[in-house]
């Protein structure tokens, strides 16, 4: 059995938190503009409401499906849960920072 290069193991898991970091940030931004714009029927017209009702799904189904997809352990592949600082992957060990 080979062992796990540590030095890339940390570099893939640190591009991985970041793509997460980068997506939550973008999720909320969104969601923050498409708030905003849920009050203002006049700048969508008249179906505003539904239109940004259903925008706003989108963004929360895509934010969750690219999770799903991202955060994972760069070893083994098991999705890491939901804290974003974890060290230890729960299924293989390996130290992840």
């Amino acid at each position: 059995m080979q062992l796990p290069d540590h030095d890339l193991i940390r570099k893939q898991f640190w591009a991985r938190q970041l793509r997460q970091f980068i997506a939550f940030l973008t999720a909320v931004s969104l969601m923050f503009l498409l708030g905003y714009l849920y009050q203002y029927t006049d700048i969508l017209g008249d179906n505003a409401k539904g239109l940004t009702f259903a925008l706003l799904a989108i963004v929360i189904a895509a934010f969750i499906g690219f999770s799903a997809m991202n955060w994972r352990c760069p070893v083994c592949g098991k999705y890491l849960g939901a804290d974003i600082n974890r060290n230890v992957c729960r299924k293989c060990g390996v130290k992840l920072q």
